[in-house]
């Protein structure tokens, strides 16, 4: 099923053959620097299954995002209930994560853009949080051009301390 599509993207459900691009940017140390670690094909998998299950739980989730214009696997962009303990949580969030020969093309301000609107019309959010480690200035840019405002920087409960990931930013949008 295809949720939304903009000019240049289309998000969508996940097929069997996403796995392996998807598998090669969760283990890419570019892609991942922003995270504790990468991911091995199994780990990839376990998150597969768990993107499957978030969609069959919730009717939302991390949507597969492909290029319209070659159908090419680029990465994904949606939300997720973020259920770790913070005053926050639970909360829905909206992230992304696409292939660094992905990036500079505005394709996560495009594609988040359209997930924020689908989120507050189709699917009845109020709010819609996002955070990524304070040093990730690309995904703090992305959230302020789709209209997230900056509330607070944290310590995320699950990265350790004395990681320089530990230091969270949090942004917030409320549906207008």
């Amino acid at each position: 099923m295809i949720y939304l599509e903009t000019s240049r993207l289309r998000l969508r459900d996940w097929i069997e053959s996403d796995l392996k691009p998807f598998s090669r940017l969760n283990a890419d140390e570019v892609v991942m620097r922003y995270f504790p670690k990468t991911l091995s094909n199994e780990e990839t998998l376990a998150f597969y299954h768990s993107i499957i299950a978030e969609f069959k739980e919730c009717g939302f989730g991390l949507y597969a995002v492909e290029e319209k214009e070659n159908k090419e696997f680029i990465g994904y962009i949606g939300f997720h209930r973020a259920l770790f303990e913070a005053e926050f949580t639970p909360c829905t969030e909206i992230g992304w994560r696409l292939k660094k020969e992905a990036w500079g093309k505005g394709y996560a301000t495009e594609g988040a853009a359209a997930c924020l609107h689908y989120g507050f019309k189709e699917l009845g959010f109020s709010d819609i949080y996002s955070f990524t480690a304070e040093i990730n200035h690309s995904s703090k840019n992305v959230m302020r051009k789709i209209g997230m405002n900056f509330m607070k920087t944290f310590n995320h409960p699950k990265v350790e301390k004395d990681s320089p990931l530990n230091k969270h930013v949090l942004y917030h949008i409320h549906r207008k």
